[in-house]
């Protein structure tokens, strides 16, 4: 396989790994170092995420202080002008404004009145007493603010994994970088020393061509890796809420922390899981409030007016005040029906509960795994590294002294660049296996 096969792959692997967006951007003039706490604190604080889970925990928060009104009254005010000569609310208009004198009783005027007016103004006042399934459903409603809390939490809980992931993807963007300025330098090195032998005719043209390849290929890939550093900024910039344009430099190489206890369980209090078993309880309180409905209900209600046949006179006052027992004693089996559907849908939520449960506990043993082999990827990898750049060495040593050929010196370069380029993927892979495992077995504290 020639020396440029063997540096090709190297390239597209880079690529693959490196790449954050499709397409290239455009170069950036603002510089800066960002600490991976500054990104979480950022993004905790700006990322449009948040601020829509926050917004729709604020409806949630809304709609339970709608149900206030099962302890309320509700008030209302109206005037009402009117004119009729039907006999019955004739007469009924003039009793109302305490206008009746005794040839109104005039069985003439009695069966053709005139046209007669009113003008009623009136103060209605409807107080819930005793309302049984509106006090579950507000129960209900309190929940459904809890599960929006700790979907709130959960967002910011995977945002901060997403910002570990984005910023150890900018630090092996610059791991590749150094890979490859490294590569550079020394085919810049091959190919000086092989076009020196070639204009004293010790070697073939096909060698000075080789390292030209070398060159220009490293020189590529330098380029795309470069772009990377501007597109890991970018999205970096996204997460924190701040406008693209800004290439970040990593404070300091991150490590993320392990847990050496591998047998740990996903944690039940995790949010997410919150959110679901809040969701549940939600219903639960929903079918509590749909059974009481075949109870009785209380509220009391009200009026206060005044009639007057002058459309500015409030002549005559009255009130009308009482109590009303109702019960719904059959309403078509539409409660029953209710009923069912209710407990299917929160039978359905704790088979969905459950599910998540067992994925999540699948995905924490695969990620202990995951750490393992990453572990020992990177122990294997730093051998590899030594043996590779030893290796190197000596076919330097003798490459000058026209023991190998040029291709055999630009394997050897690609082999090191390839060590090391695994070895920082390696770590990059399990830096983000323990961030992973973090995301999976976060307990809240709420």
């Amino acid at each position: 396989m020639s020396s440029k096969t063997y540096f090709i792959s190297i390239a597209v692997a880079g690529s693959i790994i490196l790449s954050l967006f499709a397409g290239k951007v455009s170069a950036q003039d603002t510089v800066k170092t960002l600490s991976l706490t500054d990104a979480i604190s950022a993004t905790l604080n700006n990322n449009h995420a948040i601020q829509l889970a926050k917004l729709d925990e604020n409806i949630a928060a809304s709609n339970y202080k709608t149900t206030e009104a099962v302890f309320l009254p509700q008030v209302g005010v109206s005037y009402t002008a009117m004119g009729t000569n039907d006999p019955l609310n004739a007469f009924g208009f003039k009793l109302q404004q305490r206008s009746i004198t005794q040839a109104d009783f005039n069985p003439q005027l009695l069966n053709h009145p005139n046209g007669t007016a009113d003008f009623n103004a009136k103060l209605e006042v409807q107080q819930p007493i005793l309302n049984m399934d509106m006090l579950y459903m507000r129960k209900g409603a309190q929940k459904q603010t809890e599960v929006y809390q700790y979907k709130t939490q959960r967002t910011k809980e995977y945002l901060i994994f997403e910002v570990q992931k984005a910023y150890l993807q900018l630090q092996l963007a610059y791991d590749a970088v150094g890979v490859l300025t490294e590569a550079e330098k020394t085919a810049q090195s091959v190919y000086g020393f092989t076009d020196n032998h070639y204009k004293q005719g010790l070697i073939q043209k096909s060698d000075l061509l080789n390292a030209q390849v070398q060159v220009t290929t490293v020189q590529s890939s330098l380029e795309k890796a470069q772009s990377n550093i501007r597109n890991a900024s970018d999205y970096l910039s996204l997460l924190m809420g701040q406008k693209a344009g800004i290439t970040y430099k990593i404070e300091a190489p991150q490590e993320i922390a392990g847990n050496a206890d591998t047998s740990q369980k996903i944690a039940p209090g995790r949010a997410d899981f919150m959110a679901m078993q809040k969701a549940i309880e939600a219903s639960d309180l929903m079918i509590k409030s749909s059974r009481m409905s075949y109870l009785p209900k209380l509220n009391a209600f009200g009026n206060f007016q005044y009639n007057d046949n002058r459309l500015t006179g409030f002549g005559a006052n009255a009130y009308f005040v009482g109590a009303q027992l109702s019960w719904d004693v059959f309403k078509g089996n539409k409660t029953k029906n209710t009923i069912a559907t209710q407990k299917l849908e929160r039978d359905k939520l704790s088979e969905q509960l459950a599910q998540q449960k067992d994925q999540g506990q699948l995905e924490l043993n695969k990620a202990y795994r995951d750490q393992s082999d990453a572990q020992f990827e990177i122990r294997q990898d730093k051998a590899a590294v030594e043996q590779a750049a030893e290796a190197l060495r000596i076919l330097q040593n003798r490459y000058q002294q026209g023991l190998v050929n040029t291709t055999d010196i630009l394997m050897a370069q690609t082999q090191l660049s390839q060590q090391k380029f695994a070895l920082a993927q390696a770590q990059f892979s399990l830096n983000l296996t323990r961030a992973y495992i973090q995301l999976l077995t976060t307990s809240t504290t709420k």
